[in-house]
């Protein structure tokens, strides 16, 4: 099985997909931590980081590379990233996008990242700015488009368990020979 978690910067994707990932004894893989770690290793933080990437292709397509090559080769993981679902493509079973509204994902980025808020929200906007941007630009991926995904939830209505358990049971309940509807993923560009 291969599950697909994706969603914007403080909307509960890292909370969800180890759980997830947990009550299905998936590995969990997460573009979002590898990131980081390679902002860090340069001394930088994820939204300098994501602004050097708008000058170099290269770090956003090695990365997406690794998490495509994750889908196409592998069984039995939960990939989460903001681009999970369109990376995964047709070799997903289920794309799962979780959102909250911008003012709940910062609040939860503050309490992460310990940053004062209004730092924070410009952070976020000008992160999100940056990654739509090189998205359309480098796969014609629009992260606004969510009509791929079988799932979309808005996390601030429920909480991390009440996500969970919404989650197990559409994951239990999903059965591949009886699905009828499976939303193809056309039109990106898979150029690494």
């Amino acid at each position: 099985m291969l599950l697909t978690v994706s969603g914007p910067p403080g909307s509960g994707k890292s909370t969800t997909a180890a759980a997830l990932a947990e009550a299905f004894d998936l590995e969990h893989v997460s573009g979002g931590d590898i990131f980081r770690k390679l902002a860090a290793e340069r001394d930088m933080t994820p939204v300098e980081f994501n602004e050097l990437a708008e000058e170099d292709d290269q770090i956003d397509r090695d990365l997406d590379r690794r998490l495509r090559d994750v889908a196409v080769e592998r069984d039995d993981v939960l990939l989460e990233s903001r681009l999970a679902g369109w990376l995964a493509g047709d070799h997903a079973d289920l794309r799962i996008w979780l959102d909250a509204p911008l003012d709940v994902r910062c609040e939860r980025i503050v309490d992460r990242e310990e940053k004062p808020l209004d730092r924070v929200i410009e952070e976020t906007r000008r992160r999100e700015s940056s990654e739509a941007k090189r998205y359309r630009e480098y796969y014609n991926i629009h992260v606004d488009d969510l009509s791929i995904y079988d799932l979309v939830y808005n996390t601030a209505r429920w909480s991390p368990e009440g996500m969970l358990g919404m989650l197990t049971t559409a994951v239990d309940s999903y059965d591949p020979d009886t699905d009828e509807g499976k939303i193809s993923v056309e039109g990106v560009d898979y150029d690494f």
